[in-house]
């Protein structure tokens, strides 16, 4: 029988969770979800993880299983992902996997290389010359060490720097040299969607959501793990913006402006990314009739070619 994972993709705040679980339950089936950030367990809120209730009416899988405190990568996610398709695979023939995690659903879709763990110790050695240097002095032995991906990365976001930099030092190799980027291929069908909408819309929905979450205790979860602002599953929007609040940065008014603001710019940042995917198939939330015809249809033509 025919086996079918279909990826629904999309900005932060436009829905996916709701159109994903519509799908789901019209072919009686589950969902895997491809978020880098609901995947930890201490912070539902600021990720509008599926609710209890949600994950009552679908099974999801990857929704809170690891800790801040653990480290996990897109390898990982890759690997797990795989098992938890497979296990669905067992009583479905469609899967649903629903998220906005760039590079998460990248490696899914057409593998990842597996990198080395990075060490704590290094790590923190990095986030601490971060805090005291800024981005531009690890920005210059990056250079140093690989000129090619310094080329590539995008310079301003320092998460990625200092993730190449920390397998530069690991390896002492290049980070593009481990980065070959294999296209696998995959023993099931990828269905690749897309939800957008008008632009305003989406802002206004965005700026809604974190209004939102601050009402369902956004502010509180994160107080909690103030003293561990400095995991790198905490350098997310909404908590990096409250931390500095506590710290006296500005007042919660700002605080929840700046949260808004960059959950726009990340959503462009995911909306120019998803673009480049030609193959992705791109849907109003609405339209989730239009959907279901179009996955049928996808599947007829797999079917028809397999014969």
């Amino acid at each position: 029988m025919l086996k079918t994972v279909v990826v629904v993709a999309g900005p932060t705040g436009i829905g996916k969770t709701k159109t994903g679980m519509a799908l789901a339950k019209a072919y009686s089936s589950v969902i895997v979800s491809a978020d880098s950030r609901q995947i930890y367990r201490e912070i539902p809120i600021g990720t509008a993880a599926p609710t209890l209730e949600e994950q009552a009416e679908v099974p999801h899988f990857l929704v809170g299983t690891r800790s801040v405190f653990d480290y996990y990568n897109a390898f990982e996610f890759e690997q797990d992902a795989l098992r938890c398709v497979q296990e669905a695979f067992v009583d479905k023939d469609v899967v649903f996997m629903v998220g906005g995690s760039m590079m998460y659903l990248d490696a899914f879709c057409n593998g990842i290389d597996e990198l080395p763990t990075v060490d704590p110790e290094l790590r923190k050695d990095l986030m601490a010359r971060y805090a005291e240097e800024g981005l531009e002095s690890l920005r210059l032995q990056l250079k140093q060490l690989d000129p090619e991906f310094y080329k590539q990365v995008d310079l301003k976001n320092a998460k990625r720097v200092i993730h190449a930099l920390e397998i530069c030092l690991m390896t002492g190799q290049p980070y593009s040299s481990l980065r070959t980027q294999p296209k696998k291929k995959r023993p099931f069908q990828i269905i690749r969607v897309g939800l957008h909408m008008d632009r305003a819309l989406l802002y206004q929905r965005i700026d809604q959501r974190v209004e939102q979450m601050l009402a369902g205790g956004l502010e509180e979860e994160a107080r909690v793990l103030w003293p561990h602002r400095d995991l790198n599953a905490l350098n997310t929007v909404g908590y990096k913006e409250l931390f500095a609040y506590f710290e006296g940065a500005y007042g919660l008014d700002r605080a929840v402006e700046l949260i808004q603001r960059n959950s726009r710019r990340y959503a462009r940042k995911q909306l120019s990314w998803f673009r480049r995917d030609g193959s992705i198939q791109w849907f109003h939330p609405s339209e989730l009739l239009a959907l279901l015809a179009y996955i049928e249809a996808e599947r007829k033509k797999w079917r028809e070619a397999l014969a």
